[in-house]
């Protein structure tokens, strides 16, 4: 009986690390490489991208806290594009691709929206699951804060501003 326990013990610690590390890569860590196939076709790259502050965020339609953020999104993107900043809204894959269309026409989004069919961007972001999840990186191609829910507007403002020099 006692080492049905420690083996026990010992496999929900192992899920446990593994699960957090698939979940939440350390601040200031590199970005993944990863591309991503926008709802219009264009393939985009974190790659060519550098040089530039950009937030990846994980969302679905279905997501309260996701259609509540992206308004400020949106609004955050047409102050801050001109001096440089990058948005890419990655749509999970259960999102049904005309439902995904559908929104970003109604609420006239921006920025770059990509599907995430075969779940490869999530993964290289070690497995979201959970919306909204964003990453901001700096222009060094460095994640420099991840968030889960609904991100500060007034401080993720402030933190794009500086890396913009604005």
């Amino acid at each position: 009986m006692k080492t049905k326990q420690i083996v026990t013990a010992g496999f929900a610690l192992a899920l446990g690390i593994a699960l957090s590390t698939l979940l939440f890569l350390p601040s200031g860590t590199a970005a993944p490489e990863v591309a991503f196939k926008s709802i219009d076709g264009r393939a985009v790259s974190l790659a060519e991208l550098r040089g530039k502050p950009v937030i990846v965020t994980f969302w679905a339609t279905t997501c309260p806290g996701c259609m509540q953020e992206m308004p400020h999104l949106i609004e955050l993107y047409r102050e801050l594009r001109p001096k440089g900043l990058e948005i890419v809204g990655v749509a999970m894959s259960y999102d049904p691709p005309s439902q995904v269309l559908e929104l970003v026409k109604r609420k006239q989004v921006p920025y770059t929206i990509a599907l995430d069919s075969d779940e490869a961007a999530s993964r290289a972001f070690g497995v979201v699951r959970v919306t909204p999840t964003s990453f901001v990186i700096s222009p060094e191609g460095r994640i420099v804060q991840q968030k889960i829910g609904e991100f500060d507007m007034p401080a993720l403002r402030e933190q794009l501003q500086k890396m913009l020099g604005a």
